[in-house]
């Protein structure tokens, strides 16, 4: 009885130290510089990690520095968080391919989630499902029917495998019961150049890759992959709306800890990054590159992460698909 009462007073001992202990370094925090690590210069990534740097920096009274690692795999930026120290001064800003690149390829070497802890979505990019104007269709269930009048005979565009614009495509084909053929690309810029020209129907570019063609009447944009209508394209309906319910795809970009980082540090760093995104100049910021914003806790981006994984899991395991 002795040993039971003494072992009782022990745990309340340790849980108060830690709670102490807690309390006094989310006080510190931060004391140096930050570095929020990400994938290379340019892109949504590295856009992500600048405007929270920024930020973070007058909010901290600290300087917080962006440390890019060159191209687009989210393996090293990864790597270099998830072996980093859990004490709030080494971040990760990225977007999907961090969560989902476990089922692209083998011998990934972190642990999506048990290597980090979510702090904060920064940004939400919407694809956009647009066809060439000669394609005659003008709404998703039209595009439906004509693919499956025509199975096999539409082509759709799309750059890196197992990206955003890929996996909407397959989202697409998998919840629409349709077979529309790929055709891969290494830039960007000649899917885009290749749509222009009908070369092929469709596909689910970025909506920063095709606006102004849209806007000019040389792409045809039938619905946003977000699951809500986007402030940015506030005419277009979602896919979701407009022919498959419960539709969606999206780059979700965040910023990410070391999984063990203190409990008070993430609520910190949470607060601070969600009052930087409701900002009204950084929504603005974020609307003239075609981003959105849903400020959140982390658990409810842990949340999005999560369902997010099961989702997809199920399509890039059922098509096969391998990253390049």
């Amino acid at each position: 009885m002795a040993y039971v009462s003494i072992n009782k007073i022990t745990i309340r001992t340790v849980i108060f130290f830690v709670l102490v202990v807690g309390c006094c370094v989310a006080q510190t925090y931060p004391d140096k510089t930050i570095r929020i690590v990400t994938s290379g210069v340019g892109g949504n990534n590295d856009f992500a990690a600048r405007m929270v740097a920024y930020g973070l920096t007058g909010a901290l009274g600290q300087s917080v520095i962006v440390e890019n690692h060159g191209g687009a795999s989210a393996v090293i930026p990864g790597l270099t968080v998830a072996r980093a120290s859990a004490d709030g001064y080494t971040l990760l800003s990225f977007s999907s391919p961090l969560w989902l690149l476990p089922y692209l390829q083998d011998n990934v070497p972190y642990d999506p989630v048990g290597d980090f802890a979510p702090i904060a979505l920064t940004m939400i990019t919407p694809n956009i499902l647009v066809v060439h104007p000669q394609l005659p269709v003008r709404t998703v269930s039209e595009l439906i029917g004509l693919a499956r009048a025509r199975p096999g005979m539409l082509n759709y565009a799309s750059t890196t495998t197992g990206g955003p614009n890929h996996l909407s495509a397959e989202l697409f084909k998998a919840m629409a019961k349709v077979k529309i053929v790929r055709v891969s690309y290494r830039e960007a810029a000649q899917s885009i150049n290749d749509l222009l020209n009908g070369r092929v129907e469709l596909g689910f570019p970025s909506a920063t890759a095709v606006v102004q063609h849209i806007k000019t009447g040389k792409l045809r944009a039938l619905a946003v992959t977000s699951a809500r209508p986007s402030m940015v394209f506030s005419t277009l309906p979602t896919i979701a709306a407009a022919g498959l319910p419960g539709y969606e795809s999206v780059l979700r970009v965040g910023v990410f800890a070391p999984k063990a980082t203190p409990a008070p540090i993430i609520v910190r760093l949470n607060h601070e990054i969600v009052t930087l995104v409701s900002r009204s100049d950084v929504k603005e910021k974020l609307m003239s590159v075609g981003a959105e914003i849903l400020p959140g806790t982390p658990a409810d981006f842990a949340g999005m992460i999560n369902s997010e994984m099961v989702k997809m899991a199920k399509v890039i395991k059922e098509n096969g698909i391998r990253a390049e």
